[in-house]
Formats: C-alpha cells, structure tokens, sequence
C-alpha cells in the first residue's frame, strides 16, 4: 500500500489473478479511477484503491500496458492525478521454437569447400528475444544415411547455415549417393536448459557433380591469324561469386593465357610450336577474401604444329670424298638437312632432289639421291680424275611447303693402296705415376702414309688395339702433322692395374684397295708402369643425401657413409661444421645418427661435412657432404605477428576496427589458413568482437564506449588448422589512448 504516485510493476505471464497494490486515499479523496490499456484484465476496486488483476497477462499479446489512475471526492471531482502506472509484463518460456517449411530442399556439389553454406534451416521463437526463451540452437539429430564414422555434414548452431564437413568434401559422390536426408533440431534456450522447448524438420540434400573440373588437354594451332584473345576453354567454381585467377609454375618470361572472371581462358597471343610446344598452368578460383574455394586445376595446352619452317642444310657445303675406285651404285655419302617442324609428320618429311651437276662430264647424271633418306650414290661408273677432281651438286630439299637448295661437293681423291707405317714398331715404357691427372700426354706417335695427301686415304687414325680394356688411355691426331698424341682418359690405379701392355694401331678413314691390308708395319707396342702414391680414402658416392622428418626421435640413424683406402688401410670417420650439435658420426662404420632434436624452421636443409682418413696417417684424409632436408611436422603455435599494434582512440565510441595478423614458422600447403576467436569468458564476449578478413588477418572492434583510457589484455584463441591442429590462447594488448592527429597514441 501507498499514496497515489507514479508506479512501474513486473508481472511475469500466465501468473493468474493477483493483487498488485493498493492505493490509500487522502481526505477529500474518497474513491479512485483509472483508465488505459487494461484489456479487460487489469482492474481497480474505486473506494479501496486496490489495484489487480482478474486473469494472465501474456507477454506475446502485449508486453506493456500503460495506465493513469487518479483519486476523486465525493462529488467526482479529481482530487490528486493522474498518475502513469506501468505494468511491464515479464516473458516465460511457454512457446516452442517452430521451422519456417515444413521440410526443406537444398543442394550441394561434389568436392564444395567444407564450412561454406549452401542452404539455412530458419526457425522463430514467440518468446521475448531479448531472453534466452528465444535464444535458439540448431543441431543435426539424424543423417540417413551415413556410411562413414563422422557426419558429410554439418550446422552453424547460431545461423542454421548447412555446410559439407571436411570428411563431406572429400568423399561426397553423386555416383555413389546422390541424396540424403538430415533431420534437423532447434532448441531455445540456447540449448542450455533440460527444460527447452525442441522442434525438428526433415532436410533432403541433393548431390550433384561438382562444376569444378579441369577441362581435357587443350590444343591450339600455331601462329594463329585470328584476332587475340581468343577463347580456348572455360572452367566454372561451384561457388557462384568465385573470382578467378592463373598462375604457372615454370617462370615464363611471360604467360601467353589469362582468365575472365566468367571462368574463360584466353590464349593472348600467337603461339610458336617450335620456341614452345607445351604449357602447364593452374587456375584458382577464391572468395572476395583471397581464400582459395576449389584446388588449383591443372590447365595442360599442347601447340599445334603448321608448316612454317623451311628445310636447313646442316652443312654449307656437305663435302663427300670418293675414291676413284669407287664401284658404281655405292653409297657415297649423306646429305643432311633438318625441319623444324614437328618430328615424324608431314611437315617435316623431306625429300631429296639433285637440280644440277657441274661439271657434267664424262656423264650427265654421274649421281643419284635417294627421294626420302637424302642418302647420295653413284649412279653406274667410277670417277676419275682425268675426267674432274671435284663436282657440284644442288640438291633440292623440300617439305612440301617449303623449298631449299643445298651444295654438295663431291671431292673425287686417289685411291688408298698405302699403309700407315709407325717409324718405330716398339716405344719402349714410360713410367708414370697413378696420381698425373686425366689428360696429361705421356708419349707422341708417329707414322707415315703415302696416299694423296689431306684425303681420307692419307689421313691416320690411331686406336689402342690390345692391352686397355677399359679405355684408360685415348689417342688424338694432329690432322696437319698425322702425329698421335697418347693422352690418360680415365683415372690411373696401381691397386687395380699396375702395367700396361698396349698394341696400338694405324688406320685410315677410307678402305684400302681390295689388293692392300694392313699388316704388322701399322701397328706399334707401348708398355705403361705405373707407380703407387698413398692415396686418401674414397667415399662411395660423392654427396650424401637424406630426406627426415623434424621429429624424429633422438639417436636415430638416418644414413651410413662408406669409404675405402685404396692403399687397404682402415678408415675412420669424423664430422666438421655441425654448428647445431644435430648428429653425430660412429668412427669406425661411418653411420649418422642423430643427438639432438632436430629444427625444420631453424634449418630445412642442414649440410655437414663427413671426414674420411686413414688410421694410421691421419693427414690423409677426404671429405664429402652429408646434406639432410627436413620434412614439416605442425609443430609451432600459431601467434600475433609483432607489427599487429593494436590501439584504439580515446574516447572509444564502438564498432573501431584494428588489423591483426597472425603467422606460424611451420610450412602451409598453397597457403597459411587460420581461425580466430575469443576466449569464453564473459568479460571479453562482453566487450569485444573479432571479425575474419581473411586467412591470415582479422578486425578486432570494441562493441560499446564505455572503456577507460588504460591497456586492456583481450584473450585471443588462434588456431592453425594443420595437421594436427594447433590452438594458442594468445593475450593481445590493446591501448585505449589519446591520440595524435595522425592517429597515433602520445
């Protein structure tokens, strides 16, 4: 009870008939009067002034009534008022979350981004929104059917946006399931209270092909005539605002391609089979953040080869020596030419045509070409040089398309009915040592020849017959002089080969005469010593290479080295340039192991040197690399990149937004990818929101004003999405200050 005055009341719904309060009266006052928003169910008793009510009120009908009450005299007249009594009706959870449809319908591609919405459920709550009775949470209760252990889909709780869940995106195929059926639930209360009202709905999802697929190989023919760019193929992201993009991976001084943003290729330029006959590149399609929504695809052009390139003579011109005794029909010589164009086709099949012969005596035709190998021969009878000592020919080359003349010169020389004769038939040894590098001469040779000279019946040919069979010694020729130059070709050895008795030969590149062979005077005898020289130990292979993982465990063996004495001395093994104490070395079986934990994001390729020396002379000794490449495990925590200063300008109003970036050591596929969130803490939802920008950055906003100018501690979770994840609580600071008129604190 009270005197007339202005009254606010609470009254929860559906509380049934109750008094709410009584007014006292003051002399003259004897009764009481009220009007306004009573809805038949708010009274007052005139001569006691009780105020009540005769039933519920229900917040959804109307959650406020307004009211005046005034006190009158006897006659009726008002003696105090009117006074505003307000009766705020309080919400209760007595109204059941209910779905929009009846069922819904949605559809969703093959391979589609895991956590990207492609349909909503949406249910509404009659209850008061600004209390948890409306407060609603949407789940999957069923999922038909589900031949997997984790669900192919998934709910945002809060927004009842439907997505595919990673194991969705991967294995989600029209050909093997091309619908399924989810039965949806929302509870209010946030779900949080056993005594929440629930509702459910039946979800069909259709699955249909994903859009996204690399088109067949695409062939373009060269030194197109059209006008560029010219539309080759066109890709489609299932994301219906996909923003398109290519890249290569080879490093071209330039890309000839380009992408629209209605997933259109374009070639932008002719292209040249013979400077390029194939490209590789990747198209990516990312949302309006950068954030990739399909895997790159993998674009493969092959370019079309026309006949654009004429027939090129290897040699200008092709010089051919015949004997005069030469029969008719033998093979000659080869003219040589080449195309450019593409190998085994028509446009680079040559064929072979003599236009002329100068001179043309004692015949017109002495030669003849073979149409399709270029393979020249003489046509019936010797030559002889009574008749010519050179003729000229041309020879047509053609393609088809294109043709060239190439000159062939046919020298006509003496015949070879003289032997090479050594001046001395034995050289006698030389000593040398197993150490005199490859290519040092160690004798001169010299034989003669009678034939014509500067021919191919006079020119020598020496060649180690006997005695070298692994090739360890080469002869060259003075080609002036016909002096031969014996010269080491390949490592000397004592331990394997410490004398050679070599037989060497001389020849000529033209055959001898039928009537002549050659015989003992060709041939001459050498004999090689060689000395031994303590020699250091040899490694098997000259780099030691090994892929590991950076979390291997402690004294793992990760390689052997081996090495050998040639001298048979035993060898011992140690390591030079560990600067990170990684590994080290068994002395006596050359295996590595490891003696710390290894880094990748310290070093990813970490090189040591091995040492190889002998045990009873230490200074001789060898050295090789041992080089390690380590493989990424997920194993840094995500963290606030250092130029992430975070301030906002005193007096904060709401809704400022700071950039904040955040970084790992570890190594992303494509790209880093994180999500960021508040701590679930009261005080920190309470005060502040966090918005993703992108992969890698978001805004971080006060969401009211009332802030002091001081430093706040705003607990971040970040989370890196690896394998496996990895979750930072990460204090970040932000600084509410006074600011400077370039935004910056004092």
């Amino acid at each position: 009870t009270g005197p007339l005055k202005d009254m606010n009341f609470s009254v929860p719904e559906e509380g049934g008939v109750r008094i709410l309060y009584q007014f006292t009266s003051e002399p003259p006052a004897v009764s009481f009067r009220m009007s306004g928003e009573s809805d038949g169910i708010i009274h007052i008793v005139p001569s006691k002034g009780i105020l009540y009510l005769n039933g519920s009120l229900d917040w959804e009908i109307k959650p406020l009534h307004k009211l005046q009450v005034e006190s009158l005299d006897v006659n009726g007249n008002v003696v105090k008022g009117p006074y505003a009594v307000t009766i705020c009706v309080e919400d209760i959870n007595d109204n059941p979350p209910e779905f929009d449809q009846v069922s819904y319908t949605g559809i969703v591609r093959q391979n589609s981004r895991p956590g990207k919405p492609f349909m909503y459920v949406h249910a509404t709550d009659r209850d008061n929104p600004a209390t948890p009775h409306a407060q609603l949470m949407y789940s999957i209760l069923h999922h038909f059917p589900n031949p997997y252990s984790e669900m192919l889909f998934q709910i945002d709780s809060a927004t009842g946006a439907i997505s595919v869940s990673r194991t969705g995106s991967y294995y989600l195929d029209p050909q093997k399931q091309d619908n399924f059926t989810l039965v949806v639930s929302v509870k209010d209360m946030a779900g949080t209270s056993t005594n929440a009202f629930t509702s459910s709905t039946d979800v069909i999802i259709l699955v249909k092909e994903s859009l996204w697929k690399a088109p067949s190989t695409i062939r373009i023919r060269e030194n197109s005539t059209e006008v560029h760019p010219v539309s080759i193929s066109q890709v489609q992201s299932n994301e219906p605002d996909a923003i398109y993009g290519i890249f290569e991976k080879e490093k071209l001084p330039r890309l000839p391609f380009s992408i629209g943003q209605d997933g259109v290729i374009y070639v932008t330029e002719p292209l040249d089979r013979e400077e390029k006959d194939t490209y590789t590149f990747y198209v990516t399609s990312k949302d309006n953040h950068g954030e990739l929504v399909d895997k790159p695809l993998q674009i493969h052009v092959i370019v079309e080869d026309i006949n654009d390139n004429p027939p090129v003579c290897q040699q200008a011109p092709t010089v051919i020596e015949v004997q005069e005794n030469e029969i008719g029909g033998s093979n000659i010589g080869t003219l040589v030419a080449t195309d450019m164009d593409a190998e085994n086709t028509l446009n680079s099949r040559l064929r072979f045509k003599i236009e002329s012969q100068v001179p043309e005596v004692p015949i017109k035709n002495l030669f003849y070409v073979q149409q399709d190998t270029g393979v020249l021969q003489l046509t019936g009878r010797s030559l002889s040089k009574i008749y010519a000592s050179k003729y000229s020919l041309k020879v047509l080359v053609s393609d088809g398309a294109f043709q060239t003349v190439c000159d062939v010169e046919v020298h006509v020389i003496d015949i070879n009915d003289q032997i090479p004769i050594f001046e001395k038939s034995d050289y006698h040894n030389v000593t040398i040592a197993e150490n005199v590098p490859v290519g040092t001469v160690i004798l001169e040779i010299q034989a003669k020849d009678d034939d014509e000279p500067d021919t191919g019946s006079s020119l020598i040919i020496y060649q180690v017959k006997e005695g070298d069979p692994n090739n360890t010694f080469i002869i060259d020729t003075d080609t002036k002089t016909n002096r031969g130059f014996v010269r080491i070709n390949k490592d000397l050895d004592f331990e394997t080969m410490p004398v050679y008795n070599l037989v060497i030969n001389a020849t000529n590149p033209e055959p001898l005469v039928s009537s002549v062979q050659y015989n003992s005077s060709s041939l001459t005898l050498f004999k090689v010593i060689v000395t031994n020289v303590d020699e250091p130990p040899v490694f098997l292979k000259p780099v030691y290479r090994e892929v590991v993982s950076e979390d291997i465990a402690v004294n793992t063996l990760v390689m052997t080295v081996e090495a050998y004495d040639p001298e048979g001395d035993s060898v011992r093994y140690s390591l030079e340039g560990d600067v990170n104490k990684w590994l080290r070395i068994d002395s006596a079986t050359g295996q590595v192991y490891t003696t710390s934990r290894l880094d990748r994001e310290q070093k990813e390729t970490y090189t040591v040197e091995v040492v190889a020396s002998e045990m009873n002379n230490a200074a001789q000794k060898s050295k090789t690399l041992l080089t390690l490449h380590l493989l990424d495990v997920n194993d840094n925590l995500p963290r606030i990149a250092t130029d992430s200063l975070v301030f906002f300008c005193y007096p904060v109003y709401g809704g400022e937004k700071a950039f904040i970036k955040a970084i790992d050591a570890d190594e992303h596929l494509f790209y880093p990818k994180f999500t960021f969130s508040l701590a679930d803490d009261m005080n920190t939802r309470n005060n502040w929101e966090i918005s993703k920008v992108n992969a890698t950055h978001a805004y971080l906003s006060p969401k009211h004003s009332n802030f002091e100018e001081k430093v706040y501690n705003v607990p971040i979770i970040l989370n890196d999405n690896g394998k496996p994840p990895l979750e930072n609580k990460v204090n970040l600071e932000v600084n509410i200050c006074q600011c400077s008129s370039e935004k910056s604190c004092f």
